[in-house]
């Protein structure tokens, strides 16, 4: 591995996570907080998924949909947390060439599918609301496993191609990512090679995701709200908006955390992007099935039964 200019040879075997700076009391302190944050994540988004399997009454595309989102949710929050609880403890704070790939592809590969997840949740919305009589022809079971398996398969296409690229980078030093987890901003940085073609892959393949499921949630939630206005009583109203509000908020959530980190990706604010990819890589994970279960009336029942059959049990 002499010559890091040729072919995808490197120097580098490890790269040096940098995390969160601060007092040995202060990484105690953030350990515990996050490890609080992952469990409940977890097991929050677990309990969705366990929901929707076992209530039939949550046996709709719609659910499906929300279960295959929390699904994601946890693989998220698991490619990035556990590593990041390991080093608040480790002097070293290193992690292989390969772990770091395999972090920033899975990172990614998820972070696109759940923007085409959101987008077909928003379809799925705009057919219930403004064409509810059709609902159940369209969005039969077999409409909506297909549609879920282009949106893992979406995601996966759209991550391997910039990724794989990345792999054919040459790393000479520095390795030390000032970030929390490896991803594929940070990482191209420390190339030793240009990274034109890197970047624009990566802009195109992640604009092409973006926009895609940006668009799809727009036209859908235009109609939604065209739809919505037309309803003459306050109560249909009130009605049709809550079966889209909490998959609304989400949507808001997410993009709005999203766009802001691409507009403050800079050199000079690591600070200020770690703050915005806590939000979308940890907070948001864990905010969904609360979002979704507290303005969910079927939630909160099948979650009031699943709670009365333990206590039987046990």
């Amino acid at each position: 591995m002499g010559d890091a200019g040729k072919g995808n040879q490197s120097t580098v075997t490890e790269f040096i996570i940098v995390g969160f700076p601060g007092s040995p009391n202060l990484q105690v302190l953030y350990f515990f907080l996050f490890l609080i944050i992952y469990i409940t994540s977890i097991m929050a988004n677990a309990t969705i998924v366990l929901l929707v399997i076992i209530d039939h009454h949550l046996h709709t595309p719609m659910y499906a949909l929300l279960a295959n989102l929390s699904s994601l949710e946890i693989g998220y929050i698991s490619v990035t947390v556990p590593k990041m609880l390991a080093n608040f403890f480790s002097k070293s704070r290193a992690i292989s060439y390969s772990g770091c790939l395999i972090q920033t592809y899975f990172f990614t590969f998820l972070g696109a599918t759940e923007f085409f997840l959101l987008g077909l949740m928003s379809l799925d919305r705009y057919v219930a609301i403004c064409i509810p009589l059709h609902y159940s022809s369209i969005m039969r079971s077999q409409v909506c496993i297909k549609l879920v398996v282009a949106a893992w398969t979406g995601g996966f296409v759209t991550t391997f191609i910039p990724v794989l690229l990345i792999t054919r980078l040459p790393f000479c030093g520095p390795n030390i990512i000032d970030h929390f987890f490896c991803e594929a901003l940070p990482l191209l940085k420390l190339s030793c090679s240009s990274i034109y073609l890197q970047e624009t892959v990566d802009i195109i393949f992640s604009s092409t995701v973006i926009l895609v499921s940006f668009l799809l949630t727009q036209v859908s939630y235009f109609f939604i709200i065209v739809t919505i206005l037309k309803i003459p009583s306050t109560n249909g109203k009130c009605k049709a908006f809550s079966t889209c509000a909490s998959h609304l908020i989400v949507v808001i959530i997410f993009y709005t955390t999203i766009f802001s980190m691409y507009l403050k990706q800079t050199e000079n604010e690591s600070s200020v992007n770690k703050v915005i990819a806590v939000l979308y890589a940890v907070i948001v994970p864990t905010l969904n099935p609360f979002i979704y279960s507290l303005r969910n009336k079927e939630i909160k029942e099948a979650l009031r039964k699943l709670l009365n059959m333990s206590r039987s049990i046990f």
